[in-house]
């Protein structure tokens, strides 16, 4: 699936995939909440196991901009302009990376930086500004949530430098207005 967005094929990394397959219990736990609640409609495990390999894909962080660069197409990879994603998805898949893409920072990001991004716990950051730009960044520092430390500092500074935030709206004003009755 990820070599639909970087035009190579990526490896998973076995050492890691078997640690998060062995310490994922909070994982474990969410994916038990969602059977009941009808969201997972496949084994568990199998679940896991993909969540688990996605989790150890290995890839620098020019792959990681152009994972989100892709998404920030509609779901067309930047350069080959081959679909990764159908484009039906990609609202519903930046809209879950701006609610929940930073683990328990998610709130914060949305205040300060304000552009749907994902983390990840080594040190990775995609982030999206739809139509315009896919953005990453990789500094391993880390803090409680899971963050880059280095990471949301640059995505804070992009943000405010170049008026990234979705609701930042000294950028342009509004021209057009009608009332719908």
């Amino acid at each position: 699936m990820f070599a639909r967005y970087l035009d190579h094929d990526v490896v998973i990394d076995m050492p890691t995939f078997m640690s998060e397959r062995a310490t994922g219990h909070r994982n474990r736990a969410m994916a038990h909440l969602m059977l009941n609640f009808d969201m997972i409609d496949q084994d568990i495990n199998t679940a896991l196991d993909l969540y688990f390999q996605q989790c150890s894909v290995m890839v620098n962080c020019q792959d990681l901009a152009m994972m989100a660069a892709a998404l920030a197409n509609l779901g067309a990879q930047p350069i080959t302009q081959k679909q990764a994603l159908n484009p039906s998805y990609v609202r519903d898949l930046l809209s879950v990376m701006y609610t929940c893409g930073m683990y328990n920072r998610a709130g914060e990001w949305a205040y300060r930086v304000g552009i749907p991004a994902k983390s990840g716990v080594s040190g990775g950051i995609i982030a999206v500004v739809p139509g315009k730009a896919g953005i990453a960044t990789f500094s391993p520092l880390i803090d409680k949530n899971g963050n880059s430390v280095r990471g949301l500092r640059v995505f804070e500074e992009l943000s405010q430098e170049y008026g990234l935030h979705l609701f930042d709206l000294s950028m342009g004003r509004c021209v057009f207005t009608q009332a719908i009755s």
